[in-house]
């Protein structure tokens, strides 16, 4: 299916999201979709799915006009899209979610259907097995067979590597690649230029809403790419990552157990420095957010204790921030926008004298967030939404607690986003962060502490690993020998 995009326009007040895009989509390819945060990808990619309406402009499939503006007019031309956050119904099973969204009337043809896509894209779905027991990659699998089963014939996925595995990763690429040869078309956003450089036939770069440039052929060279992402940006020398010495103990574990519905960590005792960066890493599901939670007291133990500066930890504590791994649903109010965050925050985070509006324009440029103070954070792309969030952190916080700090982020605004934990950090803020992304933890972290199979390892020096033997001891290789 061929897609033509004409003169298509964007805006969300004041916010130009996407400003006179013209552009082709071949049948039977791969297309990478680049551009930093905010660059106006995601909105692009909801007005072709029919989540957003066009203010003006023309989308035509195959040389003839459609009219698109309703997620159900998407569909019917073909067009379906798996969103950063898959849609689905946890408490039912994948073919219960299936059946809900291709309405096809028949369990016996959705579950013949199923098992052959499943099997075509080298899928190990187990149908019967209920979505709240998935991983974020299987449920991503799940929405793909379910768009493929309604009859896409062209599919969108938005940031679909973030917060999955590498096998997951190659997995997916293989699926998409089988689902290109059948003749479809695949649009893939990211800001990631290996994942294009390995999948993409073609790659279109967004920057400030605007098209750069036009399509070209990959391969392209690294280099033009990024000044086509970032412009003068793309030279500017990365910062030094800092060392951090620990400043006495700040958490007490003693024969803690945590648990939670499907996981139990423990017993173990353990001693948590003040004044360091720790990474937390391991496979998706393995614990990592478990303890955060009970770090943060938004969990108590099972048994055993915890003390934090010297106190039993029996709850949520104002100066210990969790930011969860669901910005959009956890960690911000969709509907408000940031001077509503910050009148309610106001009490952590205004200086005497200043307004909400006066801290929020300080945020906004502090933190590089494309946004009006006023706009609801429900319409900033995911990247300016993680800004957001951790541009609301007071600077009064003893702890910042984690999930995937630069998930969703370009390049350019995950080095800003560490460069402000790493100042944080310098002021004597304690940094505990869990990412899929072994890289990031090798690079930011003082110290890590290892998860698998429900077990966590001891709190283990940076400079003792390497990114391999990280990798090894995250697949249980070794792991016996650092475990607590």
């Amino acid at each position: 299916m061929h897609i033509s995009i004409r003169n298509l326009c964007k805006a969300f007040g004041n916010v130009v999201a996407n400003n006179d895009i013209s552009v082709d989509f071949a049948a039977g390819q791969i297309h990478g979709i680049l551009g930093e945060n905010g660059a106006g990808k995601s909105t692009l990619m909801k007005m072709l799915s029919g989540i957003y309406t066009l203010d003006s402009g023309a989308v035509a499939i195959n040389g003839n006009e459609v009219l698109l503006g309703a997620p159900i007019r998407s569909l019917q031309v073909g067009i379906g899209m798996v969103g950063q956050d898959p849609l689905d119904i946890p408490v039912f099973t994948i073919l219960q979610n299936i059946a809900a969204g291709a309405q096809i009337a028949g369990h016996t043809q959705i579950a013949d259907s199923f098992a052959a896509w499943n099997a075509l894209l080298g899928f190990e779905l187990q149908p019967h097995l209920r979505i709240q027991q998935l991983t974020v990659g299987q449920r991503q699998q799940v929405e793909i067979i379910r768009l493929l089963i309604t009859g896409s014939q062209v599919l969108i996925l938005d940031e679909p590597t973030t917060g999955i595995s590498a096998a997951q990763k190659d997995a997916l690429f293989g699926a998409l690649r089988t689902i290109a040869r059948e003749g479809k078309t695949v649009l893939f956003v990211t800001h990631k230029l290996d994942e294009v450089a390995a999948l993409c036939d073609t790659v279109t770069v967004l920057r400030a809403g605007s098209l750069v440039g036009t399509q070209a052929q990959m391969p392209v060279a690294k280099d033009v790419i990024l000044q086509a992402m970032f412009g003068d940006r793309s030279a500017q020398a990365s910062f030094t990552v800092g060392h951090h010495h620990p400043n006495g103990t700040l958490w007490h574990l003693n024969d803690v157990v945590m648990q939670s519905a499907n996981l139990r960590l423990g017993p173990f005792s353990q001693e948590i420095a003040a004044g360091q960066i720790i990474g937390l890493a391991g496979l998706e599901g393995s614990g990592q957010t478990l303890y955060l939670q009970h770090l943060a007291g938004m969990r108590l133990p099972r048994s055993g204790s915890i003390r934090f500066l010297n106190r039993q930890l029996v709850g949520a504590r104002h100066d210990a921030v969790y930011l969860p791994a669901d910005r959009l649903h956890e960690g911000i109010i969709p509907s408000m926008s940031l001077v509503e965050h910050v009148q309610l925050l106001h009490k952590h985070l205004l200086d005497p004298g200043q307004t909400a509006r006066q801290k929020v324009l300080q945020l906004i440029r502090d933190y590089n967030i494309k946004a009006t103070p006023d706009i609801a954070l429900e319409l900033l792309s995911g990247g300016n939404q993680q800004r957001a969030m951790l541009a609301l952190i007071p600077e009064s916080a003893r702890v910042i607690l984690v999930e995937h700090p630069t998930r969703g982020l370009d390049a350019y605004s995950a080095e800003s986003i560490w460069h402000r934990l790493q100042e944080r950090c310098t002021r004597g803020t304690t940094v505990v962060f869990f990412s899929a992304d072994l890289e990031e933890v090798m690079t930011y972290s003082d110290a890590i502490i290892v998860f698998y199979g429900g077990s966590l390892s001891r709190i283990l020096d940076r400079d003792t690993l390497t990114e391999q033997s990280l990798a090894r001891l995250i697949g249980g290789v070794g792991f016996a020998e650092v475990m607590q």
